[in-house]
């Protein structure tokens, strides 16, 4: 579904300007798609914020767009060939992955995400890829079909796990025809992704604290109040929020799920102690993220000893008390205290307008809604879609999100977020 209004396209981050950029070294794969024309744009938004910029093209995009004009805008020779005997006297494609601060492939094919996901070093881009220990992006760029393909999920999801980061695809017309998901991000959005990885210290990161997983509600020693939250969501938000270099607290109910790499995890079991330790921390944070599935009710007085069936009863009634609203306690924080705030909607219908509502009801910066009485997607599934909306200077922006990794999803989620708190953040 396409997007209804995209403001990734903002040049900023939430830590430091694009002037920081200066002298940056981005080593720009250019592979054979038509969004090859885009990548012109990019090179010239990487030089005009002081990038030095190197391109690699493959056979193939060659078709598409020329190393003459690639050349005239980076101002640099653009390389085509691993068997270059000039440049390869030297060594040239291992000076090359030496010399990259970052690793973009702009527009990256199926065909090449699934080279560079299996390990291959079958031609100049994708031997760098392998001699670099630059930080690597893709913006993956292909018909939506092939997009969409198992094959291709798996090679992304892949490129995930060895550390690439991922910026789109977006959604909309393609140029076969086809309306959906794979586009390439616009370049002014690829722009914005590269300075958050580049100018991301880690000593100055924000804090960003997230909340996932199920709360459990005791009614006696052995029974309790929960629901089908696996906390996947929340987990993969807080590897997105990592990657990217921010200082990640996650508070999580109970779930069985490893603790993301270079992420701090506090458990909890119940809403009153997710509350607890929301309050503690919110204030030292830059993002709040609610992104768990708090009990709305919990046990008046819980029992002591294990409930018993009670002969000639058939009914147990129990009495309910409201657990504390967190992230509307979060949102209505002290300016000086409060972070800002992303909220969650996990609804079954009216989706948009129940997000909508909770928005304004919570005092909310941002809100992710999602169906989660659709099959395969929401609670307990790799999978979801989404609807993003947020508050601007200009007021109530929006997007779609369409059925895709929760990884995936996280990523464009943490991105948005920061957008908005550069935004917000005096630079």
């Amino acid at each position: 579904m396409a997007s209804v209004v995209d403001t990734t396209s903002t040049p900023t981050n939430a830590f430091t300007t694009a002037s920081t950029l200066a002298g940056k070294r981005v080593l720009l794969g250019v592979s054979a798609g038509i969004a090859a024309y885009k990548s012109a744009l990019l090179v010239r938004l990487l030089k005009q914020a002081g990038c030095e910029v190197r391109v690699v093209m493959t056979s193939g995009a060659q078709a598409f767009i020329t190393p003459l004009t690639l050349q005239a805008l980076s101002g640099e020779p653009v390389r085509t060939s691993l068997l270059d005997p000039e440049a390869e006297a030297g060594m040239g494609h291992i000076e090359l992955a030496r010399w990259a601060d970052v690793v973009l492939i702009a527009p990256a094919t199926a065909d090449l995400i699934a080279r560079l996901a299996h390990g291959m070093a079958d031609d100049l881009l994708t031997t760098l890829c392998l001699a670099s220990e630059a930080p690597k992006m893709i913006a993956p760029a292909m018909n939506q079909a092939m997009w969409r393909h198992p094959a291709t999920q798996r090679n992304v999801m892949q490129l995930q796990d060895d550390g690439w980061q991922q910026i789109g695809p977006a959604a909309g017309d393609q140029a076969c025809g086809d309306v959906g998901p794979g586009r390439m991000s616009e370049p002014d959005a690829i722009f914005s992704a590269v300075t958050t990885l580049l100018t991301t210290p880690r000593a100055n990161a924000p804090h960003v604290v997230i909340t996932a997983g199920p709360t459990r509600e005791a009614l006696d020693p052995v029974r309790y109040i929960s629901n089908h939250s696996s906390g996947k969501m929340g987990f993969a938000l807080a590897a997105a929020a990592a990657a990217v270099g921010a200082r990640v607290t996650l508070v999580s109910g109970p779930v069985n799920l490893p603790t993301p790499q270079g992420v701090t995890r506090i458990d909890v079991t119940s809403a009153e102690q997710m509350h607890a330790e929301s309050q503690r921390l919110a204030p030292q944070a830059s993002l709040f993220i609610g992104c768990a599935a708090v009990a709305d009710y919990r046990s008046a007085a819980p029992a002591e000893h294990k409930l018993k069936k009670q002969d000639g009863n058939d009914t147990l009634t129990l009495t309910l008390v409201k657990n504390p609203d967190i992230i509307a306690n979060i949102a209505a924080l002290p300016a000086e205290q409060r972070p800002l705030v992303v909220g969650f909607a996990a609804e079954t219908q009216d989706i948009q307008r129940y997000a909508q509502d909770k928005l304004t009801r919570k005092g909310l910066d941002m809100i992710v809604a999602n169906d989660v009485s659709q099959a395969g997607l929401g609670f307990g599934s790799d999978q979801n879609a989404a609807w993003l909306l947020w508050r601007t200077a200009k007021g109530v922006e929006s997007r779609t999100e369409a059925p895709q990794p929760k990884r995936q999803l996280a990523a464009t989620i943490i991105h948005q977020a920061l957008v908005l708190l550069s935004a917000k953040t005096p630079h």
